[in-house]
């Protein structure tokens, strides 16, 4: 089913860090990260309702309704807002599941922001994101909505300028779950609390990222180590750029200067590997608006 109501851009993002510096009494971890958005975007389509309905109109495999952030979110905003209206909701996927790119989570986020906007609550991004927390950590970024230096569990956002930059994105054939990720316990979690200006001051991760491994993913060797697809994908890139994983995987990238310097190893890419290359923005699209 395609809705005829309007068309929102969901962007991915990328970690081009992410450190654990801690774990909280109840369980939810403590992160250091910088957050970068690209042009790699869901499409969420939106129709409202008149009576009050909430409904998921596409299939999202191995997603049921009651689970999908994209529903969730909508059914947190009617509550706190006592609309008496209702949407329809159909995701076009083009995000990897499962990748670290945060595509539910960004999900979430437009489908916030467009129907603050649609249904004329009036929250606007700093409450929708306070709402927001109880849903999934990496949501608060996306309602922010620029590149972040990121806290906590992930509600402490603070906006960090960064050049613009190309991205080679390699997708893994694989989904990793990243509760089990986090559970793992094997997992460092007492990485030495950094400060932004730290980022800052380091030109070379201030141009993207760097290899120093004073910034790293510290849940890139759990997932490498129980996802050989994940280990050989960055392995291949490593060969041709400094590259990492983001979030808690399965995709691995890397940062050029150039669209054509991205697609130079990318046109090296052996089968079956598969990627694709995606462009750092600045601003989500629909707080550009």
């Amino acid at each position: 089913m395609t809705l005829p109501g309007l068309d929102y851009p969901a962007p991915a993002k990328l970690n081009l860090f992410l450190h654990v510096v801690g774990r909280r009494d109840d369980g939810y971890h403590l992160l250091q990260s910088v957050f970068t958005l690209i042009d790699r975007c869901d499409s969420v389509r939106l129709q409202v309702r008149g009576d009050g309905e909430i409904r998921r109109v596409s299939d999202l495999p191995g997603v049921p309704p009651a689970q999908d952030l994209a529903v969730r979110a909508a059914m947190l905003l009617k509550e706190a807002s006592g609309t008496p209206q209702g949407v329809d909701i159909e995701v076009v996927k083009r995000i990897p599941m499962g990748g670290g790119l945060g595509g539910g989570s960004s999900d979430a986020a437009t489908v916030l922001l467009a129907l603050d906007r649609l249904w004329g609550t009036g929250f606007g991004p700093d409450v929708l994101a306070e709402l927001a927390v109880s849903l999934g950590a990496d949501i608060p970024f996306f309602l922010h909505g620029s590149a972040a230096w990121v806290e906590g569990i992930g509600e402490k956002v603070a906006p960090l300028e960064l050049p613009r930059r190309w991205y080679l994105v390699l997708t893994p054939p694989v989904a990793v779950p990243t509760a089990a990720v986090f559970a793992a316990p094997e997992l460092t979690r007492n990485t030495e609390p950094l400060k932004m200006e730290d980022f800052s001051a380091h030109s070379p991760m201030f141009a993207g990222f760097a290899s120093d491994e004073g910034f790293r993913n510290d849940l890139e060797p759990v997932v490498a180590a129980r996802y050989p697809a994940v280990r050989e994908h960055l392995e291949w890139l490593r060969q041709h750029a400094d590259a990492r994983m983001t979030g808690s995987g399965s995709c691995v990238f890397a940062a050029f200067d150039s669209r054509e310097a991205a697609q130079q190893v990318l046109d090296r890419l052996p089968a079956p590997m598969q990627g694709f290359i995606a462009q750092g923005i600045s601003q989500h699209p629909l707080r550009a608006q």
